[in-house]
């Protein structure tokens, strides 16, 4: 692979649960886990947020020691007190982006057209994008410099339809995760409720649900590995 040895997550700003009263944000480890793999593997990872600054969090688990070394890393603590926003970011500096869920995701990700734009630069200089849970919201809009959705006619995982339901969120979220990639042209492929399932396709790689956050980060470094980016 190229000398670039940084990774790049996205995490969303939203913290409203529809009209539920209950609160949201990214889903801590699907940030946590990615990042221990990274860095073991010796990639620097950098944060990104929606609307910059400090995010919300969701699904923070103290008994988790890759949650509370994440949280107590001195690096970590200041990029995520000040996390840039997607248009503060030069693509050019990292080799993949991984998305990380969180129901938060589903309201800002889609639209965000400057974090679609890293995404996509950061595919077409031959770097990997990849994606957990609810992280592929923020693939359903990204559209490669040919104008071809990037998950169109791609394999891919993501929160499913059934999952939605079984969690009782499918008539709160603003749309259905799975349908939509659909609509993209992706190919969905699922596995059994809240099981672990990574896939990889052409240098995107997505997993289903949070059991899948470190099998996609070691997805991703075998990705880095045979490939040469920029």
């Amino acid at each position: 692979m190229s000398e670039q040895k940084k990774i790049l997550i996205a995490l969303t700003s939203h913290e409203r649960l529809g009209d539920t009263g209950r609160t949201t944000g990214f889903y801590l480890p699907e940030a946590a886990h990615p990042w221990r793999v990274f860095t073991e593997a010796g990639y620097e990872v950098d944060l990104v947020s929606v609307r910059g600054g400090n995010p919300p969090r969701d699904g923070v688990d103290p008994s988790d020691a890759v949650q509370t070394r994440f949280l107590a890393d001195e690096v970590v603590a200041g990029k995520l007190a000040a996390t840039p926003t997607p248009a503060e970011v030069d693509p050019g500096q990292y080799a993949a982006i991984l998305f990380a869920g969180g129901h938060g995701t589903m309201w800002d990700f889609p639209d965000d057209s400057a974090l679609a734009g890293v995404a996509r630069d950061i595919y077409e200089a031959g770097g990997v994008v990849s994606a957990v849970c609810h992280g592929p919201a923020g693939l359903v809009n990204v559209t490669l410099s040919d104008g071809t959705p990037l998950v169109a006619g791609k394999r891919v995982a993501a929160f499913t339809n059934a999952e939605e339901q079984a969690v009782g969120l499918d008539k709160v979220v603003p749309f259905l995760l799975q349908s939509r990639l659909e609509e993209r042209g992706a190919v969905h492929v699922p596995a059994d409720n809240f099981a672990a399932n990574v896939v990889v396709d052409d240098r995107l790689v997505t997993g289903q649900n949070p059991a899948s956050a470190t099998g996609v980060a070691e997805a991703v470094v075998r990705e880095l590995a045979s490939t040469t980016v920029g």
